[in-house]
């Protein structure tokens, strides 16, 4: 039985996530407003992982400010993220959990100023690094990460 090779061809610029959480890819796709941008986008998911048994793999050719990095970091900050140019990676960025988020997620308390203003910003504060703990900058909510 010969082994399947996929091979998905080099990129000129962008990035390549790696270490994704098996299954999150299309969630990041969402996150990062991929659709609305006119950039390439492979998608690898279930890729085999010596690390993490199973993971989902990204790439990304646009130019480098396309892509917030700290909706990544907000999302799952063990993403490896390979910045490429000249279709060679120049560099290796470590994501860490954003201290604030802003207009990613909305504070779900019907009673929050911003389920009534609806023109302020969504603002989220990390309360709690070790357990991932968002909060509404407004009304103290708790974000709860599914």
């Amino acid at each position: 039985m010969m082994a399947s090779i996929l091979n998905v061809g080099r990129i000129a610029e962008g990035f390549v996530l790696d270490h994704i959480q098996a299954g999150k890819s299309m969630e990041i796709y969402k996150y990062l407003n991929l659709d609305k941008l006119d950039c390439t986008v492979a998608i690898i998911k279930n890729a085999r992982s010596g690390k993490m048994g199973k993971k989902d793999i990204m790439k990304i050719e646009c130019p480098i400010d396309y892509i917030d990095l700290e909706v990544l970091g907000f999302i799952d900050h063990n993403i490896t993220v390979n910045i490429v140019k000249d279709e060679e990676i120049v560099e290796k960025k470590e994501l860490t959990l954003p201290k604030e988020i802003r207009n990613i997620v909305r504070c779900r308390n019907p009673r929050c100023i911003t389920s009534i203003e609806q023109e302020l910003d969504q603002v989220f504060i990390l309360t709690n690094e070790e357990k991932e703990i968002y909060r509404c900058k407004y009304c103290e909510e708790k974000y709860k990460k599914k």
